[in-house]
């Protein structure tokens, strides 16, 4: 028990110092934002200091991280296989990372909705990528041709719909627990009206 503890231990210390570093961060930007000494940061990254909650929990914050990533050590389920959905032709990926979020890999044949009317807005984030193929983004009242290997990000707050240009494509969605809600199937709701998915 005592050598697991130890590894924890060394792992949460390098992630604190990983974290500070990949901010840009000396041991005084750190202390300025924790109100811990420069040298106590630098005891305790080195291993020359005990940590406490208190200071795990100061050290979170100012890191914009939370405890639970700080001292998260399981890395059993590193592969994580899709579900099928053939009925809606989707593969389905959860994130543990994120709860709620989901990853999505659709084919899309049908352009988005002409009518504006048909575009979805509810609460959420999404994120997509082009696979292949081009897709166009319809966003309020703006057009994004996006293309393979491109990416788009939006809150799905604006009246968005989704489709393929000049053929088939596909893409790979990302949506987090709101964003998701809001695709669910409704009655009476035509597929087609916001794109993907309906999960």
């Amino acid at each position: 028990m005592e050598q697991e503890d130890g590894e924890l231990d060394r792992l949460v210390r390098g992630r604190i110092r990983a974290l500070r570093v990949a901010q840009g961060w000396s041991l005084d930007d750190l202390a300025a934002r924790t109100r811990l000494s420069q040298s106590t940061l630098s005891r305790i990254e080195t291993g020359g200091r005990r940590l406490t909650l208190d200071q795990l929990a100061t050290l979170a914050r100012a890191l914009d991280t939370t405890l639970d990533q700080l001292v998260e050590r399981d890395t059993a389920d590193v592969v994580a296989n899709p579900v099928h959905d053939a009925p809606h032709g989707l593969l389905r990926w959860t994130l543990r990372a994120e709860p709620g979020t989901t990853v999505v890999r659709q084919r899309l044949t049908d352009p988005p909705p002409g009518n504006p009317a048909r575009m979805r807005a509810h609460p959420g984030h999404e994120w997509l990528v082009v696979l292949s193929g081009t897709a166009l983004l319809l966003l309020g009242e703006r057009r994004f041709r996006v293309e393979t290997d491109q990416a788009a990000e939006f809150p799905t707050m604006l009246p968005h719909a989704i489709g393929a240009v000049g053929g088939p494509c596909e893409i790979l969605g990302i949506f987090d627990r709101d964003a998701r809600r809001g695709h669910q199937r409704r009655p009476g709701d035509d597929r087609q009206a916001a794109g993907p998915p309906v999960l």
